[in-house]
């Protein structure tokens, strides 16, 4: 299967990205109102986001460039210092900014 991607295949391939993002969300919000949030799910989903950040993260910091490494690492150093992600973020984005400047 294949679309033409001159004239409106661009659109009914970013149409249909919309369709299915949208379903996945308002999917699992439906699926997760029929579950009983309890200490478990608590957990389970307090865990998740960092673990998911970890499988994002793992495969930038080994298959990732110097840039990348040290944007991460400058992250990590600033958001344990200052405790706010958002600090650590704009410094790990100059930090590979810098580097990969020169």
């Amino acid at each position: 299967m294949s679309l033409e991607t001159l004239g409106f295949g661009s659109l009914a391939v970013v149409l249909i990205m919309a369709v299915v993002t949208l379903a996945t969300r308002w999917g699992g919000v439906f699926v997760m109102s029929y579950v009983p949030i309890g200490r478990r799910v608590r957990q389970f989903i307090g865990a998740m986001s960092g673990s998911v950040l970890v499988a994002v993260l793992a495969p930038l910091a080994m298959d990732g460039d110097g840039g990348a490494r040290l944007a991460l690492a400058t992250t990590a150093t600033v958001a344990l210092l200052l405790k706010k992600p958002l600090p650590a973020i704009a410094a790990g984005m100059v930090a590979a900014a810098v580097f990969r400047q020169f």
